[in-house]
């Protein structure tokens, strides 16, 4: 609640970040979340110029069919713009985020992640007993399929992750080093992340990147205990 407070009292400034540039953008919600879960984020985006779309199947819920039926949607989504789609997803979202845009990269523009648990033992959240009860299936650690998740997607890719976050472990949130991954601590906490106004207006300046001419977000302008960045972050 305080974060979606700080939000609303946020939005005279968040409301001065320069107009996107229309492209469409798809927000995949967190383990058990629905579309209503980033309906804030998707709002603001949409009042930035961005052409909006939720990921379309309701509660999250890793079942059997959900990545299948993700790639559909950024297909589509794709297709009916003719142009790329920016990936943003939190928590479990934001693994989708990813791996989408492993084996999209010609349909993806960037991706961008919340909190999302894809390096080192995916298990180290406090998610985990749901996450088992809500698939069907025990939470495993297989070393081979934690490799292909931590390799980020060939394109921008942005992961803003919190040590105050008390879900995922924020270890299990950070990029490996690249010249097209970033990572950008904020104070935030896991079920505030996507009505956080840091968070908020991170995202929104990400997808104003030009991704031919990417550059990693910079805080300089902005008051320097509001965000760490790599240069600045404990890895």
């Amino acid at each position: 609640p305080w974060e979606y407070a700080a939000t609303l009292a946020a939005m005279p400034w968040l409301n001065r970040v320069p107009p996107g540039d229309g492209h469409p953008v798809i927000v995949f919600p967190g383990l058990g979340a629905s579309e209503l879960s980033t309906r804030a984020l998707r709002s603001y985006l949409g009042r930035l110029g961005y052409a909006t779309y939720d990921w379309g199947l309701g509660r999250n819920r890793p079942v059997p069919g959900v990545m299948e039926a993700c790639r559909q949607r950024v297909l589509d989504v794709a297709s009916r713009h003719g142009r790329k789609v920016s990936l943003v997803g939190w928590s479990l979202g934001g693994v989708y985020a990813r791996e989408l845009g492993k084996h999209l990269q010609a349909q993806t523009r960037c991706v961008i992640t919340l909190g999302s648990p894809f390096s080192g033992d995916t298990r180290a959240t406090n998610a985990t007993r749901a996450y088992e009860l809500m698939g069907g299936r025990p939470a495993r650690y297989d070393p081979e399929r934690a490799e292909r998740l931590r390799r980020a997607p060939n394109v921008p890719t942005t992961s803003i992750y919190s040590k105050s976050d008390g879900v995922v472990a924020w270890q299990c949130s950070l990029n490996d080093a690249a010249p097209h991954t970033e990572n950008v601590e904020i104070h935030a906490s896991h079920m505030g992340l996507g009505v956080n106004p840091l968070a908020l207006y991170i995202v929104a300046d990400r997808l104003r990147q030009d991704p031919a001419q990417w550059q990693r977000f910079d805080a300089q302008a902005l008051p320097r205990w509001l965000f760490r960045t790599d240069a600045g972050a404990a890895h």
